[in-house]
C-alpha cells in the first residue's frame, strides 16, 4: 500500500449528479488511458445507477460512498476492471475494507463535494476520506468494521453488479458469489431499497403501449421538440440499442448513412460499428421501422430514406432561440446525457397518461424504468410476443452466447396462472 493514490470523491449530491465534473472527469480520463480502459464506461453505469435512488437521499448517500470506496479499490489501488473481479479478489477487497489504510481513515464526517466560491463551481472535498473511524477521550480507536456494515457493503455492491449483469457489461456477480461462500452465507443479503425480487427489466406490453403513445402525443404536439424522440424511441425498441450505440462520443458521430441497404437482396440494415466490446454489427430492420425513418426525415426536409454513406447526424441537436451554428454539424450528435435526459421525460410522460387512464401500478412500474429498459422490452417482446427465433435475435442483439438471449425467453405470472390453473393431479381419474 506504499504511495497510495489519493481517494477523489466521484459523485456529487443528486442535486449536482447530472451536471458531470470537471475534476472527476479528468481523474477518470488519466485512469482510463493509464490503467483500466473501461473506467469511464463504469462510472457511466454507476450514475445511471445512482440516478435511480434519487428519491432516497439516505440510501443515495450510503450507495455513492460504497461505490466510490470500491471503484477507488479497483482502479487506483489494484488498476482492474470491475469485469475482471472475481470472488477471490472480492476477498480481497473484503479484507482491505476491514484493514484500510491509516490515511484513509476520517475522524469526522465532512461533504464529499463542496462549492469553491472563487467560480461558483463544485469540486471534490480533498477532506473526505472513505472510511470514518473513532476517537474515545482524545484516543484513537483501532478501526473496526462491524458485521452489519460489511454486509451493507456487500450487498450494495451485489445489487450494483445486478444492475450491471442487466446492463450487459459483465455475466457475473462476485459479491453475491462471496456472500455465498463466507460465514454469512445462511442470512438473507438484503438492505432496505435493495430487494432484488422481481426485478423489472422491462415494460410489459400495455406499458410500452403507453410509452409510444405518449412519443406520439408528443411529436404531434410539439414536432419541432419531439419528432426525434419519436424516432429516437422506436429506432432503440426496433433495433434493441443501448444509449452508447446511438450517442456521440470521441471518435463516433452516428449519421444516417448507418442505415444501409444490401445490393443483393433489397433488405435494410442499421449497422452499429462500435458496439460492446469493440464489435460490430448490423441489425435487421422492420416494416415499422423504414416507415419510422421516413417520417422523421420527411420532418427534416430530407429524402423518403437515406443515400448510401450519408452523413447527416442521426440525432441533431434542436435549435436554440436565436442560434442555430450546432444544427447540422457533425458534432452536434446528441451526447449521452442528452439522450438519457430525453427518454426519461418520454418516460415519465407515459406514466402520466397511463395514471389519467386509471392504470395506477402500471404506472408506477413505467417510472422505474430506465432508458436501458427499452433494449430489454424490444428483445423481450420480440422473443415473447412476436416469435422471433432465439438465433435471429441474439445475431440483431450483439450477444455472445445464446444462453444470454434465452434469459428473456419467459412467460407472465398471469400466464403461469392459467396454466397451472388446468393442471391435473391425476390425468386418468376420468378416463374409463
Amino acid at each position: 500500500m506504499q504511495d497510495l493514490p489519493p481517494v477523489i470523491p466521484l459523485f456529487d449530491a443528486i442535486l449536482y449528479l447530472d451536471d458531470g465534473n470537471p475534476s472527476v472527469n479528468q481523474h477518470l480520463a488519466t485512469i482510463t488511458i493509464d490503467r483500466v480502459n473501461d473506467a469511464a464506461l463504469v462510472y457511466e453505469h454507476a450514475v445511471d445507477w445512482l440516478s435511480e435512488q434519487r428519491f432516497n437521499e439516505n440510501n443515495y448517500k450510503t450507495y455513492r460512498s460504497e461505490l466510490t470506496t470500491f471503484l477507488h479499490w479497483c482502479f487506483d489501488v489494484e488498476g482492474i476492471s470491475l469485469a475482471e473481479i472475481n470472488r477471490r479478489m472480492m476477498n480481497r477487497y473484503v479484507e482491505y475494507c476491514l484493514d484500510p489504510p491509516a490515511e484513509l481513515i476520517a475522524y469526522r464526517n465532512v461533504a464529499q463535494f463542496v462549492t469553491i466560491k472563487e467560480w461558483g463551481e463544485r469540486a471534490p472535498n480533498p477532506q473526505w476520506r472513505p472510511f470514518l473511524g473513532k476517537k474515545e477521550h482524545g484516543q484513537t480507536l483501532p478501526y473496526r468494521l462491524s458485521d452489519k456494515a460489511l454486509k451493507t457493503k456487500i450487498a450494495i455492491l451485489s445489487a450494483f453488479y445486478g444492475y450491471l449483469i442487466n446492463e450487459e457489461y459483465t455475466e457475473r456477480n462476485p459479491a453475491m458469489m462471496w456472500m455465498r461462500h463466507s460465514r454469512f452465507a445462511s442470512q438473507p443479503l438484503r438492505i432496505q431499497g435493495l430487494d432484488d425480487d422481481e426485478n423489472i427489466k422491462s415494460f410489459s406490453e400495455l406499458q410500452w403501449s403507453y410509452v409510444m403513445s405518449a412519443a406520439e402525443k408528443l411529436a404531434n404536439e410539439q414536432p419541432e421538440q419531439h419528432e426525434r424522440t419519436l424516432f429516437l424511441v422506436s429506432l432503440m425498441y426496433s433495433c434493441y440499442l443501448r444509449i452508447s450505440e446511438v450517442a456521440a462520443r470521441p471518435g463516433f458521430s452516428p449519421v444516417m448513412g448507418q442505415f444501409r441497404r444490401d445490393n443483393h437482396t433489397g433488405v435494410w440494415g442499421f449497422f452499429i460499428p462500435v458496439s460492446k466490446g469493440g464489435k460490430r454489427r448490423t441489425v435487421a430492420v422492420s416494416n415499422q421501422l423504414i416507415t419510422a425513418l421516413q417520417r422523421y426525415r420527411a420532418y427534416l426536409g430530407l429524402s423518403a430514406l437515406p443515400a448510401p454513406n450519408e452523413s447527416i447526424p442521426l440525432f441533431m441537436r434542436h435549435k436554440a432561440a436565436g442560434r442555430g451554428r450546432d444544427v447540422g454539424l457533425r458534432n452536434a450528435n446528441l451526447g449521452i446525457r442528452q439522450i438519457r435526459d430525453e427518454i426519461n421525460y418520454l418516460i415519465q410522460t407515459a406514466a402520466d397518461l397511463a395514471l389519467e387512464d386509471g392504470f395506477e401500478q402500471d404506472a408506477q412500474e413505467i417510472r422505474q424504468m430506465t432508458p436501458h429498459s427499452i433494449r430489454h422490452t424490444g428483445i423481450t417482446h420480440d422473443i415473447n410476443l412476436n416469435g422471433r427465433p432465439l438465433a435471429h435475435v441474439q445475431a440483431d442483439a450483439g450477444h455472445d452466447s445464446i444462453d444470454t438471449t434465452s434469459q428473456y425467453l419467459h412467460v407472465s405470472k398471469t400466464e403461469r396462472h392459467e396454466t397451472a390453473a388446468r393442471k391435473q393431479i391425476n390425468r386418468l381419474s376420468g378416463i374409463e
